[in-house]
């Protein structure tokens, strides 16, 4: 295969990524019906992003549904987003996070989805607003740490990363739109260290303390006109008496709590707090007709008649049902502590309202009920808290690292090493007792390290991968969540510059050692060799580009069914799962191993596409770095005739787009006893030797 052809093969393949199909259209609604996880229903959208209400079995709007990837549309491996629904309530808590579609290669055919819907299974439960990563602590890392793990997925990693920060940049997305102020940040709490005397009055001058009061002509006023605006005879008989004498005041700072509590009462409420460190408490005194609940209200639950908002969402009070007894200065009246979640999204420190619910009836038989809310802007002094430093996630590559340091450390120091050997050490490496015990050697290692253990079998899924998302418009993100596979890919294109497709082709691939491998087995069981012609040898290497073009192809125009053709790579199943698959797949991989043993390295060089990119890509090679003799050629044949890849013309000279780099030539060409030039200068130089001695 010539240069030229590779040229005009590497620009029809450019083209046909040019022609990158569009995103996957929402979910419609009966689809997303479907997914829904009962007793919730299906509200209406809220955008053309697929965002849409969720709604509880009382038909009120409990939460929110969304797709990923239209609001997060990150690429994975395969170049297509990985889109799952999600499913949240009203305080950002994840109700279910289902699998809709994909492509990634290790679940397709190789696990299977079974473990990756497992995975999405833990988020259940959890909320927006926890620092949630995947994979374990280190060491002790884990104790008393706010981060929350997530339990990967064995050999799938980098996929499970990548739909992690689909779920996240898609939640946030909602939240931020939906639910301001849910990702704020960990919350505050009272600061134990912070202590001023502090009284009544100073509560009010500071205001700490707020008041509302609403006579009972205001309260007509807010329902006049309507049906029920005489049903309150007596805030007629007395207009100018108090419905609502509200105090409010967050007694979570203890400076606060001392100022209104009796020493008891405070003792009391510390201790409430130890067993309640979330909660944020909140005493609330009304002086007025209102009462702070109704006569049906139950102690420890929700008030029915007090509410309150902070950023458009709902704060859950809570009766924190405690006798108390407050001190003298503070206004007498019906009294309460409520207490607040601070878990939930509420920082006391930022304005909130709480309202109070009057509520008439009008009619005898079955009264119709009418309410009016007045409401209380109520903030706390940020110098009474303290808020904890936000633990951060590290980003996803950076986890990514840390979880293979190991596996880097090794690779860089194997990766150097092979490098310098196959360039300043390769005469020294192809000395026949060199490297008929360091090539195997090294295949093994290729085999068991790089491939079983590391999963850095390159496949052609990533190329395409990357290539729809470079010209898609997206980024080269993806790479970063297998640092292991990067670095052979960053090893390979590096061999490019100095040795064309050799370097990865004929060193680094698992399959290809596996191969090899065979083929010295086959040699073992002294079985029959079979090579074709070399007019079919050209033909049938032929059929690498025609695969790497027709996986393009289908890539780009039938994306569906991309990960079904890459499975002409036998990679998945030798190499990522160890051969644990269903038979077929086991039965095909086996196949090209079988025929290794006859045909040397039969896959590489007559069907594989990552091969043929690898080609390609060789163009970049900036020296001819075989040894090369004016008699290489003619005479001498020899070179071309023990060359097993056929990458060697009758001219000489070789075609470095077919070499896999094996140094079987190299070590010919300094072997005195191989290499006929050497052979015969020699045999020159002993009869001249024997003719001057004569």
């Amino acid at each position: 295969m010539g240069r030229r052809l590779a040229r005009w093969i590497a620009l029809v393949l450019a083209v046909l990524a040019l022609a990158s199909g569009v995103a996957a259209e929402p979910l419609s609604r009966a689809k997303l019906q479907e997914m829904i996880v009962p007793p919730y229903a299906l509200g209406e959208p809220v955008n053309d992003k697929g965002v849409w209400t969720l709604l509880n079995s009382g038909g009120a709007e409990a939460g929110y549904v969304f797709e990923t990837g239209p609001l997060a549309p990150l690429p994975g491996f395969s170049g297509a987003p990985i889109n799952m629904l999600v499913t949240i309530d009203r305080d950002a808590r994840f109700i279910d996070v289902r699998l809709v579609s994909h492509n990634e290669p290790i679940f397709v055919s190789g696990l299977g989805e079974a473990p990756f819907r497992a995975f999405l299974e833990q988020y259940r439960g959890h909320s927006i607003r926890e620092p949630m990563v995947v994979g374990t602590p280190y060491g002790n890392a884990g104790g008393g740490s706010d981060l929350v793990y997530l339990d990967g997925v064995t050999k799938a990693t980098a996929s499970v990363r990548i739909a992690h920060e689909s779920i996240l940049a898609a939640t946030l997305a909602v939240a931020r739109e939906k639910m301001q102020g849910v990702s704020a940040g960990p919350p505050v709490k009272p600061d134990p260290a912070v202590d001023i005397a502090l009284d009544w009055p100073a509560l009010v001058e500071r205001g700490l303390a707020r008041h509302l009061r609403v006579t009972n002509s205001e309260l007509d006023k807010a329902f006049a006109g309507t049906l029920w605006a005489h049903d309150d005879p007596d805030a007629k008989a007395e207009p100018d008496g108090l419905y609502l004498d509200l105090w409010a005041v967050d007694i979570g700072p203890p400076s606060a709590a001392r100022a209104v509590l009796s020493a008891e009462s405070f003792a009391d409420l510390q201790r409430f707090l130890q067993v309640s460190p979330n909660d944020e408490p909140v005493l609330v005194i009304d002086a007025g007709r209102h009462g702070l609940v109704s006569e049906s209200f139950v102690r420890n639950t929700a008030p029915d008649r007090l509410s309150a908002m902070q950023d458009g969402l709902p704060v859950a009070l809570r009766d924190s049902d405690l006798l108390f007894q407050r001190r003298p200065d503070v206004p007498e009246g019906t009294a309460m502590i409520l207490r607040i979640d601070r878990r939930l999204g509420f920082d006391p420190t930022r304005e909130w309202t709480l309202s109070a619910q009057a509520v008439r009836l009008h009619g005898m038989l079955q009264p119709e009920a009418g309410s009016a809310h007045f409401t209380l802007a109520l903030s706390a002094d940020a110098s009474f808290f303290t808020r904890p430093a936000q633990p951060v996630a590290r980003p996803a590559w950076l986890d990514a690292l840390a979880a293979r340091k190991l596996d880097l450390a090794a690779l860089a120091v194997f990766l150097p090493l092979l490098m310098l050997a196959l360039g300043p050490g390769m005469h020294r490496l192809s000395q026949p007792q060199t490297i008929r015990w360091v090539r195997p050697a090294i295949l093994a290692i290729v085999i068991v390290f790089v491939g079983w253990w590391g999963q850095g079998q390159l496949s052609i899924v990533t190329a395409l991968a990357v290539l729809r998302s470079a010209t898609g418009g997206g980024g080269l993100a993806v790479l970063l969540y297998d640092p292991f596979s990067l670095a052979i890919w960053a090893a390979a294109l590096i061999g490019f510059v100095f040795w064309g497709r050799g370097l990865f082709c004929g060193w680094l691939c698992p399959f290809g050692a596996m191969q090899e491998f065979a083929h010295k087995l086959g040699r073992l069981l002294h079985l029959p060799e079979w090579n074709p012609s070399p007019r079919w040898d050209r033909r049938l290497k032929l059929g690498a580009y025609l695969a790497l073009g027709g996986l393009f192809v289908v890539a780009f125009f039938l994306p569906e069914q991309a990960e079904k053709a890459a499975e002409i790579e036998p990679f998945k199943t030798a190499v990522t799962t160890i051969f644990r698959r269903e038979w077929y797949f086991v039965a095909y991989a086996l196949f090209w191993l079988g025929l290794g043993m006859v045909t040397f390295k039969g896959f590489c060089r007559y069907l594989c596409p990552l091969g043929a990119l690898m080609a390609i890509g060789g163009v970049l090679r900036l020296r001819k770095w075989i040894p090369r003799r004016a008699q290489c050629g003619s005479p001498c044949q020899l070179c071309k005739v023990r060359c097993r890849y056929a990458a060697i013309r009758p001219t000489g000279e070789v075609a470095y787009s077919e070499c896999f780099q094996c140094l079987d030539c190299v070590t010919i060409h300094d072997d005195k006893r191989q290499c006929v030039p050497l052979v015969l200068a020699a045999r020159k130089q002993r009869a001249t030797e024997s003719g001057v001695r004569a």
